[in-house]
């Protein structure tokens, strides 16, 4: 979130920008005119993540529960919980780059520094930012959240204190995954692993994938990550080795599919069911797996995010056994956590971006993300 100020910004090119409509359209065209402010910085925005789970159609028909920022939903649905898009706008929350120029109030920060942007501006002042809790702070200003534009365009203004540097070591690509890292980081911390405990994680999509390297990284094991999509499985096979798969079926008894996801953690491991299972696609029949899978007295980490009311959970299974079913939203002071993770060759998650667009093919970008068949895990988009 830009600081109100009286001069636009002077840039040294054009600033073209991608846009989604109330009516479901996309369209490239020159973002509306920048003006930063005194604790502002201007950013060319080298490298930006396209964000969104590839589901089936009906999936969009209803807007999800909560402000998630998916471009995808954005484009599809028009809206995520209260965020609605009432007029164009630009999408994009995933954005590493190079400042350009900074506001008068701005000391850590100069003009060349490589940083990624960590998209939510809280307001600093209520009782959730006054706490630590800055993520659930109600008026924040969320990049790519409508009303406020995204960060698919070359240049962006942001919040100087929420632009993190980036160490040598990391290049742009790296910087605009450290966004989903630090989703799935926000999720560790609140349902943790332990040395050799057993994982379990529901969803093999990018936020699936992420949180999988984590688990290893963790020093969990055994690993079992579960999807509906044969060619994802495969992905998550190379990407992590050590990891078992389960093809979920689309129909079925999902008491029946977490016996046999159960069985996978015993099988000639000397394993028991998980303590900890990490729900990463919000679909209803994967949650109510998922907690049948999970050992009686575990948490049920719901990462992924679904429709706004979902019936047919089973209650009194997850009473009775005492599991806790927690959630996130978003992240509070994860990304010096995920700069160093990545520093450290713990995770590389560059092998997930499957598909590079420049900012011109923008459009093209997003209709691949939006195409099953294309099989993209993540999608980026780079500016030189």
């Amino acid at each position: 979130m830009a600081t109100p100020a009286s001069q636009a910004a002077q840039l040294p090119r054009p600033n073209p920008a991608l846009y989604t409509t109330k009516d479901h359209r996309i369209y490239g065209a020159p973002s509306p005119e920048l003006y930063p402010g005194p604790d502002d910085c201007v950013v060319h925005v080298r490298a930006n993540g396209i964000c969104g789970q590839v589901l089936p159609s009906t999936t969009y028909l209803s807007p999800i529960s909560q402000p998630t920022s998916s471009d995808l939903h954005f484009w599809k649905a028009g809206a995520i919980g209260t965020c609605i898009v009432e007029d164009d706008y630009i999408l994009g929350h995933e954005g590493a780059g190079e400042v350009i120029s900074v506001g008068s109030n701005v000391t850590h920060l100069h003009p060349g520094d490589r940083v990624a942007i960590e998209p939510g501006v809280p307001c600093h002042e209520c009782h959730d930012c006054t706490t630590g809790q800055y993520n659930l702070c109600a008026a924040v200003a969320f990049t790519g959240a409508p009303p406020h534009h995204g960060s698919i365009r070359r240049y962006h203004v942001h919040r100087a204190k929420y632009l993190h540097r980036l160490p040598d070591s990391l290049s742009y690509t790296d910087g605009a995954l450290l966004e989903p890292l630090s989703v799935v980081i926000h999720g560790l911390e609140r349902s943790p692993l332990r040395l050799g405990q057993p994982a379990l994680i529901c969803g093999a999509g990018p936020i699936g994938l992420i949180t999988l390297a984590a688990a290893k990284a963790s020093g969990a094991w055994p690993l079992v990550i579960t999807d509906i999509d044969v060619s994802r499985l495969e992905f998550a096979k190379k990407y992590v080795p050590e990891c078992e798969t389960f093809l979920m079926p689309t129909s079925g008894i999902p008491e029946e599919h977490a016996a046999e996801i159960a069985a996978l953690f015993v099988k000639g491991l000397s394993s028991e069911q998980p303590a900890v299972v990490y729900e990463c696609t919000g679909v209803q029949s994967s949650v109510h797996t998922a907690a049948f899978a999970c050992r009686r007295g575990g948490e049920v980490m719901v990462i992924g995010v679904g429709r706004a009311v979902m019936d047919g959970l089973p209650f009194m299974h997850l009473s009775l056994s005492e599991i806790d079913v927690k959630f996130i939203n978003r992240y509070n002071h994860s990304w010096p956590y995920a700069i160093r993770l990545v520093q450290s060759g713990y995770i590389d998650l560059k092998p997930l971006v499957t598909h590079t667009f420049t900012l011109e093919e923008a459009v093209n970008a997003l209709e691949t993300a939006a195409d099953r068949a294309k099989n993209s895990v993540k999608i980026h988009i780079v500016d030189e």
